[in-house]
């Protein structure tokens, strides 16, 4: 029964439970995804049933992972299969538990509000966000936001971080930016501001068939 609910991996030559984070980062990615689209039919059709069944998944696959282990996880499961060429990438499990927890809270809240009480508001939306932001960077660049929190709580530095951003440690020249590649980046970003303003119009002009009449209904 222990064996069944561990939570995380014993992998020699590490002196902590371990997690696979490329397993983690799949299965944030799905997640995110599904959010998203369902996210889209709220905001383009007005249709709340996708999210009503995005949220009791969502909620189950987290509480599964913190209650029972991360190995039964419906997403971590299909991240594993997805990834399962690639070479594991281990980091400590005790942080994702605690990022995990923050996850069980955010989704059983919005269970309450928009599946139980069947209701929206601000607050679902801006807990939807949330979730959106913590799923992308965990899925995009492999920031566990959650495990930011690891320090503040247990008032200790966590260990096997994922990318080693808890070992304090010089960056490599590959890792420097300089300051033409941050001029690069600002006019970047001023190009497609300068852009939104001055061609939205001229953009939103609706485009017409490349081969023959457009279609009757």
């Amino acid at each position: 029964m222990n064996d069944i609910r561990q939570f995380g991996e014993q992998v020699e030559g590490y002196p902590v439970p371990v997690l696979n984070e490329r397993e983690i980062r799949a299965a944030a990615g799905i997640l995110f995804l599904a959010t998203f689209l369902a996210l889209l039919f709220i905001l383009f059709r007005g249709n709340f049933v996708p999210i009503k069944f995005v949220i009791p998944f969502f909620l189950a696959d987290f509480l599964v992972r913190v209650g029972l282990s991360p190995r039964f996880s419906p997403t971590l499961i299909l991240g594993r299969l997805i990834v399962g060429n690639q070479t594991p990438e281990y980091v400590a499990a005790e942080p994702k538990r605690l990022a995990w927890i923050i996850g069980v809270a955010l989704s059983a809240t919005m269970f309450v509000l928009m599946v139980v009480m069947n209701t929206y508001s601000p607050v679902t939306g801006i807990i939807c966000l949330v979730c959106l932001i913590f799923l992308f960077f965990e899925s995009a660049f492999g920031i566990c936001l959650g495990c930011k929190f690891y320090r503040l709580v247990y008032r200790e530095m966590p260990v096997l971080c994922p990318g080693e951003v808890c070992e304090v440690k010089a960056r490599q020249p590959i890792q420097k930016t300089s300051l033409v590649q941050v001029l690069v980046l600002v006019v970047s970003i001023a190009l497609m501001a300068a852009a939104a303003g001055t061609l939205t119009k001229t953009l939103s002009v609706q485009p017409h068939p490349l081969f023959g009449a457009e279609l009757k209904p």
